[in-house]
């Protein structure tokens, strides 16, 4: 049984100590984000040892070594040693704060030891997260090449640093442990997953699912519409595809099999919408908050630039689903099985959502820090609900059970992220002092010839491998360390090379063969994962070439004038109705199955980044689109009543 099994079978036992103890410590970590989000953060390394020091208290507790086994002594005893060694080491930052960020401090002994402890802690929680020695072991070859690297001929070789100077950047400085995306996640990216945990639990998870029933269910294919709109709903809030799949696909995968949709096509449906909520403002997998700090942009810059993508990943997604649907004449969700507009509709159900968006208007209208506004949505989210409760008869305890759960949750959620981000920290800053990405940089440019599509081709392999078995954030951060500047040295923008990046990096989860978030929706379905995997592929078609389009049309992410943005969105909207189209089966002349190809055509001219292309890619979509639905309004001869 896996740390993560474990966990889920004692939470099923409340009132353990351990579930008492994880209250305690997401609470308060959920209070800490609140207070530091509406008060401001304190100095940077006190605020980033304090953070990193609670989310791994807490995920020792949260992922306990030999849970349920009858050796849990002593793991218990071995999570406590951990964790109390993590502790000191993050105490003793506080404590000398001052004499590192103005001395420069020489690494002494007992420092050396701190900092290989407090590493190992570090990559143990980050084992325990993601159930695998991948990440880890990545980031420990990254402190071997460090230490013997100058072993090592070639243009991959260095100077080498010994022990005594890796920990003064690892420990000693804000480079390391406590670096910027420690910070990131320990600000920003906290005060947003607490923002995403406060609007679930004042309702906004069930209304999100009734208005996605209402919107797609009475369509064809009408259940998994609803799977693809809920998911990508649910999924711009939590940020991740697992969670995602294992929430909703839970209701939205039965649904689907209980209408007469194959197993392989339901799994397929919902692993492919859960993966584009990664994609959807406003959290983004967490990975927005990330790119803000590596491109060195605002976040809403960020925001702004994911809106048209994300669009096209769910219209690509919704046109094949649409016309497989209707060429398997997949069934729709009776009217009495869906939800009523009134009650999804009601203002005591919209009225947090309605304020979280005014508050989050009003801190972005008074040019607030992310975290700030983050606070001012939850001030004005958890008023108008806790308003509600006391008035409408709940009373203030129920009130305070809502706040309280969201604070927990909102804790929990910062965890997995947030040791994560402090591992992938460790290796950022040790490839940024060993110089690996310039060297990287330099074998890939010379390998494609310093072809700029050739480079593309490469770099979007290698975040497909990179990325399989990871989580979307720490996939993102270790291919962006390495490989982006090889793009951005090509003269593209870096905001579009990271977008570039993240998308496939976020791609892998449903890339065979490590494709976590098939797995677990295959477990759901009932389905071989293979089949599944298969199915996720073809949905997602469209979506493996759209980062490409991103180089020939920055415009996409709002890059360029209002000319350059209109051209990307007129381009993108026909080559993923066009591709949608032939991977659907979609026939145009009869019913012969190979004049599908000519779909093609739009999708080809809207490749080239030429108005006169665009223009024609668009007429002759429209013209295969009504020469087809002629021919599916035209009456069969000799056909019965």
């Amino acid at each position: 049984m896996s740390d993560s099994e474990a966990q889920t079978r004692v939470e099923a036992r409340p009132g353990t100590l351990r579930d008492k103890l994880t209250l305690v410590l997401a609470g308060a970590l959920g209070l800490f984000v609140l207070y530091t989000s509406f008060f401001g953060a304190f100095e940077s390394l006190i605020q980033r040892a304090i953070f990193v020091s609670v989310i791994g208290v807490l995920g020792f507790v949260m992922f306990p070594l030999g849970a349920g086994k009858p050796w849990r002594r002593w793991g218990l005893a071995l999570d406590t040693l951990l964790a109390a060694t993590l502790l000191v080491s993050s105490v003793y930052i506080v404590l000398n704060f001052e004499r590192i960020m103005t001395e420069l401090p020489w690494a002494q002994p007992h420092e050396v030891a701190l900092a290989a402890a407090a590493v190992a802690v570090v990559l143990e929680l980050s084992r325990r997260v993601t159930g695998s020695l991948l990440f880890p072991a990545i980031v420990l070859l990254s402190l071997g090449y460090a230490l013997l690297g100058h072993l090592i001929p070639g243009d991959f070789g260095h100077r080498g640093f010994d022990v005594a100077y890796l920990t003064e950047v690892v420990y000693l400085s804000d480079r390391g442990l406590w670096g910027l995306l420690v910070n990131v996640a320990s600000t920003t990216l906290a005060a947003f997953v607490l923002f995403g945990a406060m609007l679930l639990h004042t309702g906004a998870g069930q209304t999100f699912f009734d208005l996605s029933a209402r919107a797609g269910g009475k369509a064809t294919g009408g259940a998994a519409k609803i799977a693809t709109i809920a998911s990508g709903l649910f999924g711009s809030i939590n940020g991740s595809t697992v969670a995602n799949v294992a929430t909703t696909g839970n209701f939205t995968i039965p649904l689907m099999k209980r209408l007469g949709y194959p197993r392989s096509f339901s799994g397929a449906v919902e692993a492919v919408a859960s993966t584009g909520g990664q994609l959807a403002p406003p959290i983004m997998g967490t990975a927005a908050f990330v790119m803000a700090e590596l491109v060195n942009i605002n976040y809403w810059e960020i925001a702004v630039a994911a809106i048209l993508p994300a669009f096209l990943f769910y219209l690509s997604v919704l046109t094949t689903v649409h016309y497989v649907a209707k060429r398997k004449n997949l069934g729709q969700v009776d009217t009495e099985d869906l939800p009523d507009w009134r009650t999804a509709l009601h203002w005591r159900r919209m009225a947090p959502i309605i304020a979280a968006v005014i508050g989050l208007g009003v801190g972005i209208a008074q040019g607030r820090s992310i975290a700030l506004t983050a606070c001012y949505g939850m001030i004005g989210m958890m008023g108008t609900s806790i308003t509600l409760q006391v008035f409408g008869g709940e009373g203030w305890r129920g009130a305070a059970g809502t706040l309280w759960r969201s604070l927990v949750d909102g804790g929990r959620g910062v965890v997995t992220v947030g040791v994560l981000l402090v591992a992938a920290q460790v290796f950022v800053g040790v490839l940024n002092l060993t110089g690996f990405g310039v060297a990287a940089t330099s074998m890939i440019l010379q390998g494609a010839g310093g072809q700029t599509f050739a480079v593309a081709a490469i770099m979007a392999v290698v975040c497909l491998i990179a990325g399989m078995g990871l989580p979307t954030s720490a996939a993102y951060v270790l291919v962006a360390a390495v490989f982006a500047p090889a793009l951005i040295q090509q003269g593209l923008d870096p905001l579009v090379v990271h977008f570039f990046v993240l998308y496939y990096a976020t791609l892998s989860v449903i890339t065979p063969p490590v494709c976590v978030g098939v797995f677990v929706a295959a477990a759901i379905a009932q389905s071989p994962w293979a089949r599944v995997a298969g199915q996720a592929v073809r949905l997602a078609a469209t979506v493996y070439v759209l980062p490409m389009l991103f180089l020939i049309y920055p415009g996409m992410l709002a890059q360029g004038g209002l000319q350059e943005i209109a051209m990307a969105a007129v381009t993108g909207v026909v080559f993923c109705l066009s591709v949608a189209s032939l991977l659907a089966g979609r026939a145009v002349f009869g019913q012969a199955s190979y004049s599908a190809a000519v779909w093609l055509l739009p999708a080809g001219l809207a490749l080239l980044p030429e108005w006169p292309a665009t223009l024609a890619a668009l007429g002759v979509y429209a013209a295969l689109e009504l020469a087809t639905r002629a021919l599916e309004r035209r009456p069969v001869f000799g056909a019965g009543p």
